[in-house]
């Protein structure tokens, strides 16, 4: 039985003790009305646990011995015209009895369902998945949910479909064949807070937060970045965190699980402040700070745990077999929407330095996954020019070119950082390897 389900029914019953110790105090007529209610609500609950569980459990056979219980006090009132307090303690024995052969009997099972919409977002739940699916008490589901760029005028544009994407070591079911709000999950994670709230794309809406809330027990949001660590004294820190925090899926999220504990802190600061209506009790309660999946699961990474593509190894490898040093190149949103052009300048001028460098230095640039969807949405002037650069770089094939769904295999590989400030370099920090943040200005 589903344990949400369970949870229900021992409610159920503590709802019928607590009946039951009232009728002492009721006319003989209210107290058979009562007594009739309780065995309508004893039936069902047997009627729902032979659902689930099949006959034959001890948990109905104490509910029958109930309901027969129920029925003898009830003739006495009806004959006798008194209510039989003897009668009426052995029902709430009995109650105590189903109550106990319950929770012992019938085990409650979760179903756990991930809601990732980019493959290459994956790492921010895979470590909870695999703890999650190795839980003999869960049934765990992975949903891969279709996400659709917006149009210049906020309408929803190319819709994409990334089930195909993900390792094969996770099983996806199609979204389209999925029924949450009958499967009503125990737990329900995603990584995607914005609702309609993103400019670039949106998942469909069916999947927004406020919806899933609607459709589990308990919705879970985890962040698919990495920020900076704030210094919760600083006005800076805290107002740029804002648009991170101040989504739907913060606000309609059971638990949200960030980066730390000072992330914790911060997220509560402003929480407190820009929802005043809400106790920072409730925040307190919601937000935890107990790590980034996606730290956790980079750090168990070795790059002999990599299977690097064959097309990498020709730019990566020298003719004598020696490797080049690897250096990740990344360009983030922000960065781009800020510089515009000047920031399509500023790329050809990296890969023509990296171009002259490629016999020592291999590159692996690696735009964000959403650049060119940003581009085509807010930023449409700049698509001819931009596309034109990513043909010819790959093209020409003396650099890589990574758009593979996972962005780990990057990291764990190179030997040093080169681009935009943004998530990554917070994430890239762990490794301890070196970083260079790329100014737009600078020829």
């Amino acid at each position: 039985m589903r344990s949400y389900l369970k949870a229900n029914l021992l409610s159920q019953l503590n709802d019928l003790s607590h009946i039951q110790k009232k009728i002492n105090d009721l006319t003989e007529e209210d107290a058979q009305f009562v007594l009739s209610e309780c065995q309508n609500a004893a039936i069902q609950i047997g009627t729902l646990i032979e659902n689930n569980e099949g006959e034959g459990t001890e948990t109905v056979h104490l509910l029958e011995e109930y309901c027969e219980l129920l029925y003898l006090v009830n003739e006495r009132i009806a004959s006798d015209r008194i209510i039989d307090c003897d009668g009426v303690e052995k029902l709430d024995n009995k109650l105590t009895d189903i109550f106990n052969r319950l929770t012992a009997e019938i085990p409650g099972r979760n179903l756990v369902v991930f809601l990732p919409y980019k493959a290459s977002m994956w790492d921010s739940l895979e470590t909870v998945w695999e703890k999650e699916r190795h839980d003999p008490d869960n049934e765990v589901m992975v949903v891969s949910i279709p996400y659709y760029d917006k149009n210049p005028d906020g309408t929803l544009g190319l819709i994409h479909d990334e089930q195909d994407l993900y390792p094969k070591n996770v099983t996806v079911a199609d979204w389209k064949q999925v029924d949450l709000e009958a499967l009503h999950p125990d737990r329900i994670y995603i990584h995607n807070p914005y609702d309609e709230g993103n400019k670039v794309t949106s998942v469909e809406p069916r999947f927004y937060a406020k919806v899933l809330k609607r459709q589990t027990e308990e919705l879970i949001y985890i962040p698919y970045f990495v920020l900076k660590e704030p210094d919760l004294e600083s006005e800076d820190d805290l107002e740029n965190l804002q648009p991170f925090v101040m989504t739907s899926g913060v606000i309609q999220a059971s638990k949200v699980i960030v980066q730390s504990e000072d992330m914790k802190k911060a997220y509560i600061k402003i929480l407190s402040e820009k929802a005043p209506g809400v106790p920072k009790a409730v925040w307190e309660r919601k937000i935890e700070g107990t790590g980034s999946p996606k730290v956790e699961r980079l750090l168990k990474l070795k790059e002999t745990d990599i299977d690097i593509p064959e097309e990498w190894k020709t730019v990566i490898y020298k003719g004598d077999g020696s490797k080049k040093v690897i250096v990740l190149y990344n360009n983030s949103i922000n960065a781009l929407l800020d510089a515009g052009m000047e920031m399509i300048k500023k790329i050809e001028r990296v890969l023509q330095i990296f171009y002259e460098e490629r016999e020592r230095v291999a590159l692996l640039w690696r735009p964000h996954p959403l650049l060119k969807a940003t581009i085509q949405s807010m930023k449409p002037e700049l698509r001819e020019a931009y596309d034109k650069i990513v043909t010819r770089y790959r093209i020409e094939g003396w650099g890589i070119y990574d758009e593979s769904p996972d962005m780990t295999a990057a990291m764990v590989l190179s030997d040093a950082y080169y681009g935009d400030l943004s998530s990554l370099v917070w994430l890239y920090q762990k490794l301890e390897k070196p970083i260079m943040i790329e100014n737009v200005e600078v020829e």
